[in-house]
This record gives structure tokens, sequence and C-alpha cells, in this order.
């Protein structure tokens, strides 16, 4: 009896973490995308709990673990690392996605009205309807004789950002509302710094569009 204890024991201590039940639905929920304390409470919960063993075990994977409790998100990036030679490059488990001209200077937009309506200090969730989101960018788009053709563009670029999660369609009983909720994971993707510089790149959209070269006095990088 004694022998079965000990060799129990032994068997427990060499369990790996993938074999914690609340670790490994941690981890799963984790990279499929974003944790948002609002709708998955528990999850997150267990997240706080265990994260010191979530570092530890996506640092394997040469990823971090990111966890804004003001804004009650978590999710994972890829670690910054020193430039290596290509021999030496790791492959990376979470793509980088080059974003077109376009979906950058709707998400740079959607950005700054964050910012102006958290700035009001009213309402947590920023909502927004297509025509709102397409105002936004309206005075960026050059007029076409073809405006029909134009917005079902623009509606394939609010797409791509549902797609990479920074917009979630609203729905109601009937179906799709029309209405998108700003997500704030924006936040950690276009951060204060990127933000304090949203005029001059704004202005480098402008002579973009315009047809002016980007090295142009006040334009901005992107």
């Amino acid at each position: 009896m004694m022998d079965q204890e000990i060799e129990e024991a032994e068997h427990t201590e060499s369990l790996g973490p993938t074999e914690d039940p609340d670790l490994s639905s941690v981890l799963i929920t984790l990279l499929k995308g974003v944790i948002y304390r609002d709708e998955q409470e528990r999850v997150y919960a267990t997240l706080n709990r265990l994260q010191f063993s979530v570092r530890d075990y996506v640092s394997v994977l040469g990823l971090e673990l990111l966890i804004d409790e003001a804004e009650g998100f978590a999710f994972l990036k890829s670690r910054t690392e020193t430039i290596e030679s290509e021999t030496q490059k790791k492959p990376r488990l979470v793509a980088r996605r080059p974003l077109s001209f376009h979906v950058s200077l709707l998400l740079a937009l959607l950005r700054k009205k964050l910012a102006e309506f958290d700035a009001t200090g009213g309402e947590t969730r920023l909502v927004m309807s297509r025509d709102e989101i397409v105002d936004l960018v309206r005075v960026f788009i050059a007029e076409v004789t073809n405006e029909t053709r134009q917005m079902d563009q623009w509606d394939a670029h609010i797409s791509k950002a549902v797609d990479l999660g920074f917009l979630r369609r609203l729905r109601t009983r009937e179906g799709y509302s029309g209405h998108f909720e700003v997500r704030r994971i924006l936040k950690a993707f276009v951060d204060a710094q990127w933000l304090s510089d949203l005029d001059g790149r704004l202005e480098a959209y402008r002579r973009h569009l315009r047809g002016e070269s980007p090295t142009d006095e006040g334009a901005g990088d992107e």
C-alpha cells in the first residue's frame, strides 16, 4: 500500500503543465485569441490565478502573455527578440499580418475615436454604426463616380477589422444590427506614443490619397 502511494505521488509530481485541466483550458483559449473579462469572467479569473504557469509555458513557444487589468483583456504576442541570422530565426507561432493602407487608416481613426470617447468619462463600450464608421474615413476618401462600389470596398475593410478582432458585430434577435463595438484590444496595438503622432500620420494619409510623395514635408511614417 505504501509503495502504491509513493508511486501515485511521484506520478502527480511529474504531470506536465497541460495535464492541469484549468491550465489547459486557459492556454487553448489564449491560443485562439483575446480573453475579455466581461465575456469570459471565469476563464479570465483562472488566467490571473495561473498566470505565472501560463507565462512559463508560453515562453517555450516564443510567446509572452500580456494582461491589461485596467481594460480587462489578455492576449499572447510574439516575444521581442534581438536580430538573429536567417539560420537562427525561430518559426513564429503568432504570425505577423501586414495591413493594407486603408485598413491601417481605419484602425488609426478608430483608435483616435476611442481616445476621445474615453476622455468623456461616460460609457465603457464604444458602439458605432456602419455609417458612423464610414463618416470617420469619408474626409480621406477621394471623390469617385461609383460611390456604391467605394462603399462596398469600405465594408470589406470594416469586415477585415472584425476578422482581426478590433471590431465586433452586434446582433439582435432579428440578426445583425448594423452596429459595431470598438474592441479595447485596439489600445494594445496602437499605443499612446503612436497616438500622440497621429495627426502627423493622418496628414500622411491625406497626402497619400492626393498622390503626393510620402517624403513631402508633414508626412509621417506608417
